[in-house]
């Protein structure tokens, strides 16, 4: 059995086509307006347009790539119980009167609404998402993080990912010791080691310059957890695996 959601005057929800629903009017005078998005209009040119990580990610990880997720996104206004949001009023309007107008321009103008649509609602709007929708929404973003680190482990920082993915640092340390049992600064080691390791057995890079190659320009410290890691240092383990 589902559940039953309880919308506001001025909340917005946004619906993925396969998330099964029937629709209840608690008041007489209610007006709902229903506008229905092909996936065809969420292009990678309009998706990249939108700024805003939660919505962002929502759009092409959750509604166009997870297609059985059936979720739904609560958008509920940040302004005052009393206040009107005017501007969201205009746009949908406008779409609704462009909608109507139909001629070969009419496609790309409903774009560039909704891209202004996407970004007024992911601004003036706080979101929710099941405790099913964070599970997912989570993995995802922890495939997205460990794919970066895994491509760019050489000099990523952790600000790197704060500018990339829009999170917190603590969210990147709580996310990775969930799903890896390591924090970010021992994931990031990890791959290095990994890969300097993979380095020894696989080219004829001087050790330098294999710890340079992996993002250690303290050639003591590389050692040091080298040795700590592998139980000998890394010349020892090149002759052993030679």
């Amino acid at each position: 059995m589902g559940k039953y959601v309880l919308f506001k005057k001025g909340e917005i929800c946004l619906i993925d086509k396969n998330c099964i629903h029937q629709d209840f009017l608690c008041a007489k005078n209610s007006i709902i307006l229903f506008i229905g998005l092909a996936n065809a209009l969420f292009d990678e040119a309009m998706v990249d347009k939108i700024e805003e990580r939660g919505i962002l990610d929502f759009l092409r990880k959750a509604l166009m790539k997870q297609k059985d997720t059936k979720q739904f996104l609560h958008f509920k206004p940040k302004m005052a119980k009393d206040e009107t949001d005017e501007k969201l009023e205009e746009l949908l309007l406008w779409l609704l009167r462009e909608m109507e107008y139909k001629d070969k321009a009419t496609r790309y103008i409903c774009k560039g609404i909704l891209i202004r649509l996407l970004h007024h609602i992911s601004t003036k709007y706080e979101f929710y998402l099941s405790y099913e929708q964070r599970k997912t929404m989570n993995w995802l973003v922890y495939e997205e993080i460990s794919k970066y680190i895994n491509e760019n482990f050489s000099d990523v920082t952790i600000r790197d990912l704060k500018e990339k993915f829009h999170f917190n640092e603590d969210y990147f340390n709580r996310l990775l010791k969930k799903k890896t049992g390591m924090t970010y600064s021992e994931y990031v080691q990890n791959v290095r080691l990994v890969q300097a390791e993979k380095l020894l057995r696989t080219t004829s890079l001087t050790i330098d310059e294999i710890a340079d190659k992996v993002g250690y320009n303290n050639k003591g410290y590389f050692y040091k957890i080298f040795v700590e890691r592998y139980k000998m240092t890394p010349a020892k383990y090149r002759k052993m695996i030679g």
